[in-house]
């Protein structure tokens, strides 16, 4: 029978086998057992989770090896060999980590030698484990003891050498990585930011027993990432009860409220947040039934916006005084509320209320010795409150400043909330069928939901413009229902179900399984669904002239809540060899093969799109891509040098394939005019339908009533003959398409890496690691305009910056938006890691890594259009250079020092400094090449092409100024006779010490020894003895937001573009400045716990 089964088991990996998600939630140990004559054939080998109880056994096989897998992450373990005739062995104090296989090899001596029992207490090494690629492991005391006032997942990371920035590893979109807990997608899969579900965290940090943050690993199991995942599994109960009751609080008065000296207006206004929760774990059956339960429940009383008007229309950024006069304000308060019976809200007091609510329960089951059955069932809701976009809109050119800063104010009413709820589902089931066969079958369900609110009534959203210092269009106010609020709602629902086998033969592990995913998600957003208007100044709102722009998104027929909808299947197959070439060399070597296959049943044609001819091509609005077929081989290897573990070379090569966040997907049925339209009014698009903007001259468009809703403006745009109703037969050509080329693929990766990790020879435990890791895009992202014909027929200007001129109607058609593949892009980092613990009481670890990350873009925002045009170019957004990401940070420093004594204290400190993180992009101040977008990168010119006047100034005092700006920045001065490139101007270093101190007090009581914790955790805590210590350094805000330092003044007899330069740029200017926000100073945490034992 066991042969039979060994037969299928073989087969069936062979022929089909994968795991879609990086679902790795248990670990394993493995290892070889001989005496003087060699292998010993048959030992039993015992291994006890002494915590539960549970135990898991097997023999060793013809070679002296044994294997045990789908263990316990954590420990302690003890592991007890035993042979007739031989002494037996017993290792206690064996700690396992998660996704990792422990390596315990044993010498036996027989009875006549041995001395009785052989006992050995392990010391966990960082070799032990046989990993081959770049991957950190975080243990329960790592979570425990570190510093963080926030209490998020995201603190955790931090110590990994190539974390510290969210989840965006190694110079990646925080949106492509995979973070599973307990196997379940935790992504935020719909992609609108790299936040996680849940408002950004999703789970307490109570509940979590391990984290594991993968770089490269050349697992075939982990996969579904680009820069990096992370795996998360929760706590589980064991023999004993043990329960904690926790209350933790920060408020305003526990930060600082000054940086360099100057104190920070607000500081002091109710800031709060308070955490209670509690944790209960044990047995309901010993040894063989355990539960494990944490709830917790946070109030945030806070305020949304730091920004005030000022009395004098001056800005003072520092003090977060906006030129924007709070008489001002309060013309246009009244104003609306007299004319349309609106109420804006607040212009001076933005209160916000956010929580957070969590509920997690385990089971965990020990069926058989056999067999084991982990459930578990996740519960978020979390409500946040958010200052109205930046700056983005449809229709016409973008402000550089936000809608809130130091131009321009909003109103409380334009605020908006955002709601998240989670609930997620793992059944883990782990089954020994033979000592040489076992199974893993993981099915897990995550039903993600985020939908916007708002406290205004409906009314449009309206910008209104006025002229900055420099004569040039700025956002001065903002009013209205939040311009991408109105029902706005992503529902996300992920299914997966895997099954895995591991097959042991001889010094072979063979892996591999079948799985299947099924993603859904619906996403209802309707931009400017209750109407957008954009006036040139205040004046032309209050007297009701002609507006710049008019845009409102409405349903057809009626429809109130048009939603677009995009699902997907995956399934794939992966076989995987662990193969111990000898004592000393391990290789691995596996191949995926994943499947992803889009259901297009959700879409409609639009023939109207499809019968427009981009250069021979056609868009079908009513197909996804075709069937994806992505291949991924992966080698690893480790190579035991010294045959003791001290001296390990690792590394490995192989292909990674990741996800590509579903609101690029669905861009394309909310833009393909089928589920709602779009329209976005101009000057130009009105002459295009042979109206004027004159028609909505005379105010708002409102009802019988008096009102501005969106009813009316909707009877008014088709009564200019917008579209009604739809057909797929007949179609309409929208204001802009999104599309997906026929021929894409999901994000894909090449990623190689070699290691060499060395015991240092002291007498505590003690290592260095030294890794480098190069990354090569397989299939990158892109995103193109269809429309917009090859700029090599454009005329260009004379002289070095020699740019194209975009002419006037340059479009060969509607704007198409299309989501391609690119191959362009690659990168690399290097690493040094130092662990050491020079006694069992004091733990030390730092790190410093190198980051060089090049991409042709980010694909910034989320809508077509905007992924499209945030990334500053030359020659226009079709012909992006290749550039510095915009998520890297070139370098970081990390390490931490964790203590504790007798008395019941307990020490944390965590450094961490970096350069980077904030990269910005040198642009002129308006479009110079008249291509309709303001990201346009800027010419360097040598002193010497300004004295042979290839690049000119309109005046003397432009040149000198800008040139001896140049001279005195370091990025400019190396990049004269170049272009700039985009996201390469890093902000400076930044260095902060967090701090943590816990105190233990013992309380007796008849049964056991309970605790009573308090807790003081503080973030920057340098700052605290000195506001100018930990500050980081921003774009100094005279330049601006962004860094926009050349101004085009248009083109001279010659045809050579001439320049201006901002008044605020000299020699004397400073590109970085300190930034005076409470961001910067410290702030602390205290915490009490009381854990029962």
């Amino acid at each position: 029978m066991i042969k039979k089964l060994r037969f299928l088991a073989v087969a069936f990996l062979i022929t089909i086998a994968t795991v879609m998600q990086a679902q790795v939630t248990t670990s394993s140990m493995s290892g070889r057992v001989t005496d003087v004559d060699g292998a010993v054939i048959g030992a039993t080998v015992v291994a006890t989770h002494v915590p539960s109880g549970t135990t898991y056994g097997t023999v060793t096989n013809i070679e002296g090896r044994y294997n045990l897998n789908g263990m316990r992450v954590g420990g302690p373990y003890t592991v007890e060999i035993t042979y007739i005739g031989y002494g037996d062995n017993v290792a206690e104090g064996i700690t396992l980590s998660l996704g990792e296989n422990y390596s315990h090899n044993v010498f036996l001596q027989e009875e006549t030698v041995a001395l009785g029992e052989v006992v050995v207490t392990a010391l966990r090494t960082k070799f032990s484990n046989e990993k081959t690629g770049a991957v950190t492991n975080i243990t329960s005391a790592d979570i425990e003891n570190l510093p963080t006032v926030s209490r998020s997942i995201m603190d955790i990371t931090r110590l990994s050498p190539y974390g510290g920035n969210g989840m965006s590893f190694a110079g990646t979109d925080g949106r492509t990585a995979n973070f599973t807990v307990d196997g379940a997608n935790f992504n935020n899969n719909f992609g609108l930011s790299d936040a996680l579900p849940g408002g950004g965290n999703p789970i307490s940090i109570e509940a979590i027993e391990e984290m594991q943050v993968v770089i490269a690993p050349y697992d075939v199991r982990q996969t579904n990432f680009i820069g990096g995942g992370v795996n998360a599994i929760t706590k589980s109960g064991t023999n004993t009860f043990k329960a904690s009751a926790y209350v933790y609080h920060r408020n305003e008065n526990l930060r600082g409220d000054a940086v360099k000296g100057l104190q920070i207006d607000g500081a002091r206004e109710k800031d709060r947040n308070t955490t209670y929760g509690f944790t209960l774990g044990g047995p309901i059956i010993k040894n063989k039934l355990f539960f494990f339960v944490n709830a917790e429940m946070a109030k945030s009383p806070t305020v949304v916006n730091r920004w005030r008007p000022s009395t004098n229309g001056v800005a003072v950024p520092d003090s977060y005084i906006s030129r924007t006069t709070e008489s001002d304000l309060k013309r246009v308060s009244d104003f609306v509320r007299s004319e349309y019976g609106y109420e804006t809200g607040s212009y001076t007091n933005f209160p916000a209320d956010d929580s957070n609510n969590k509920l997690l329960a385990r089971l965990d089951w020990n069926i058989t010795n056999k067999h084991r059955l982990a459930l578990r069932y996740n519960y978020t809701k979390n409500l946040s409150w958010r200052s109205p976009n930046a700056s983005s809109m449809d229709g016409g050119t973008r402000m550089s400043e936000a809608r809130m800063s130091q131009a321009s104010m909003s109103f409380a009413n334009s605020m908006y909330s955002q709601d998240n709820l989670v609930h997620s589902f793992s059944f883990d089931l782990n089954s020994r069928l033979s000592d040489n066969l076992s199974n893993q079958l993981l099915a897990t369900f995550s039903k993600l939901d985020d939908i916007r609110g708002s406290t205004s009534s409906e009314f449009p959203f309206i910008d209104i413009l006025k002229k900055d210092t420099e004569g040039n269009d700025q956002a001065y106010m903002s009013l209205g229902y939040e311009l991408f609020t109105w029902n706005n709602g992503v529902h996300n629902n992920v299914f997966n179900i895997k099954d895995e086998l591991t097959y042991y033969m001889g010094n072979h592990k063979i892996v591999g399984g079948i799985a299947y995913e099924y993603k859904m998600a619906d996403n209802a957003y309707m931009r400017n669904g209750t109407g957008y208007y954009r006036y040139s100044s205040l004046d032309d709102f209050l007297t009701g002239a002609t507006p710049e722009v008019v845009a409102l998104t409405y349903g057809y027929d009626g429809e109130s809540n048009p939603a677009a909808r995009v699902r997907s299947n995956k399934i794939g197959v992966y076989a995987q060899d662990d193969w111990s070439v000898n004592e000393q060399f391990k290789l691995s070597y596996g191949l995926r093969v994943d499947g992803l296959f889009f259901n297009n049943s959700d879409l409609m044609t639009n023939q109207a799109i499809y019968e427009l001819d981009y250069n021979g091509r056609n868009i079908d609005t009513g197909k996804w891509p075709d069937a994806s077929i992505v291949v991924s081989p992966r080698v690893g290897f480790v190579y035991d040098v010294m045959g003791d573990n001290s001296l390990k070379l690792r590394g490995g090569t192989g292909l990674f394939s990741g996800n590509l966040p579903l609101v690029f997907f669905t861009n394309m049925p909310t833009n393909g005019g089928m589920v709602q339209y779009q329209a976005q009014i101009n000057a130009a698009e009105a002459a295009k339908r042979g109206f004027s903007m004159d028609t909505f001259a005379g105010g708002l468009v409102t009802d019988a009533n008096g009102n501005a809703s969106m009813s009316a403006l909707y009877d008014k745009l088709t009564g200019l003959g917008y579209p009604q109703t739809i057909s797929p037969e007949d179609g309409t050509e929208p204001s802009a398409i999104a599309a997906v080329d026929p021929n894409f693929k999901m994000p894909q990766v090449w990623k190689t890496s070699l290691a060499l990790d060395y015991a240092l020879p002291t007498s505590f435990p003690a290592s260095v690691t030294v890794e480098g890791i190069y990354n090569k895009t397989i299939n990158g992202v892109s995103m193109s305009d269809w429309s917009i014909p090859n700029v090599g027929g454009f005329a260009r200007f004379n002289g070095v910056d020699n740019r194209p001129i975009y002419p006037d109607g340059y479009r060969t058609g509607t704007k198409a938006f299309v989501l391609e593949n690119t191959s362009r892009g690659y990168g690399w980092s290097t690493n040094i890691t130092l662990n050491a613990q020079p006694t069992p009481w004091l733990g030390m670890m730092a790190a410093y890594t190198h980051t060089v990350a090049k991409d042709v873009t980010g694909m910034p925002g989320s809508n077509a259009e905007s992924a499209f045009t945030y990334v500053p170019t030359v020659e226009g957004p079709n012909h992006i250079k290749l550039h510095n990401s915009q998520y890297t940070t070139p370098d970081r420093l990390v390490a931490s020092l964790t203590a504790s004594d007798k008395s019941g204290n307990h020490y944390s400190f965590i450094y961490e400094g970096w350069r980077g993180g904030a990269n910005y992009s040198y642009m002129t101040v308006n479009d110079i090449n008249s291509d309709g977008y303001n990201y346009d990168a800027i010419y360097v010119p040598t002193d010497a092409e300004v004295a042979n006047n290839e690049f000119r100034f309109v005046t003397p005092d432009d040149q000198t100024r800008f040139m001896d700006y140049v001279h005195n920045n370091s990025y400019l001065k190396d990049r004269q006779g170049q272009y700039a490139e985009a996201y390469s101007v890093y902000s400076p270093w930044v260095h902060r010490v967090d701090f943590s101190y816990k105190h233990d007090f013992v309380v007796n009581t008849a049964r056991s020894k309970n605790v009573l914790q308090l807790s003081l955790d503080i973030k920057n805590v340098m700052n605290l003895f000195n506001n100018s210590w930990g500050v980081g350094k921003y774009l100094n805000p005279e330049i601006g937001t962004e860094a926009r330092i050349l101004r085009y003044e248009g083109v001279d007899a010659d045809g050579v573009a001439t320049f201006s330069t901002p008044a605020s740029i000299n020699g004397d200017t400073k590109t970085f400045t300190p930034s005076y926000s409470l961001g910067q100073t410290w702030y602390a945490s205290i915490g009490v716990k009381y854990i029962f034992n």
